[in-house]
């Protein structure tokens, strides 16, 4: 990951709302300080949505995630009913890549389609490889830690909130990050892994990819 990327991240996911919720809600009441605290991540995500042209399923379900998360933000009226929102927003993603993996269409699997076809491999030629029984394994796998992951964050939000309510906000800011940003190193070395495995199957089988 390019390091100018990680520091925005940091930069737009956790300083900037930390300094809006800590200095803004004496001024504008817990509500509207972690509300407006939630801008500069959207604002961010929306610019990198727009810069990656990410116009395809990853992307769609990115944008989707985001609108979905914003509007459940403005209709919750109060901070902590926000926060109670966010943790059943959360579960209710982990619930789709659960019904993806019951339907054997593993979410994952088509977020690598995107990446392929980013690389130049066409669409239907890379869902038909990935499908094959000895790699599908390993995309329902790596859509199984995306299941934990929203588990572990809706688990660490729900304890926080239970045990400081509205206080703990500034604590989940941090607490969240790191925690998905441990999973989003074990999703990339599953992907690198998965990378592998497929170039084993095309290499055993003399099959080359063909591109766009």
């Amino acid at each position: 990951m390019n390091k100018n990327m990680i520091w925005l991240d940091i930069l737009f996911y956790i300083i900037l709302p930390f300094i809006i919720w800590t200095y803004g809600r004496e001024i504008l009441g817990d509500y509207w300080a972690m509300l407006l605290s939630t801008s500069p991540g959207f604002i961010y995500t929306v610019f990198r949505f727009v810069i990656d042209r990410q116009f395809n399923i990853t992307g769609t379900f990115i944008l989707i995630s985001l609108l979905i998360g914003t509007l459940v933000d403005l209709l919750s009226g109060s901070a902590e009913r926000m926060l109670w929102n966010q943790v059943i927003v959360g579960l209710a993603f982990s619930l789709i890549y659960l019904g993806s993996l019951t339907l054997k269409k593993p979410l994952a699997l088509y977020f690598f389609v995107d990446l392929a076809y980013l690389q130049g491999y066409a669409r239907e030629n890379s869902k038909k490889l990935f499908f094959r029984k000895e790699l599908l394994i390993w995309f329902q796998l790596l859509t199984l830690l995306f299941v934990v992951r929203g588990l572990a964050l809706a688990g660490v939000k729900s304890w926080l909130i239970y045990k400081y309510g509205v206080d703990a906000y500034s604590s989940m800011l941090l607490y969240t990050r790191v925690i998905g940003g441990s999973f989003s190193v074990l999703m990339a070395i599953g992907y690198v892994f998965i990378g592998i495995k497929i170039k084993q199957v095309t290499t055993l089988e003399g099959k080359v990819e063909v591109k766009v």
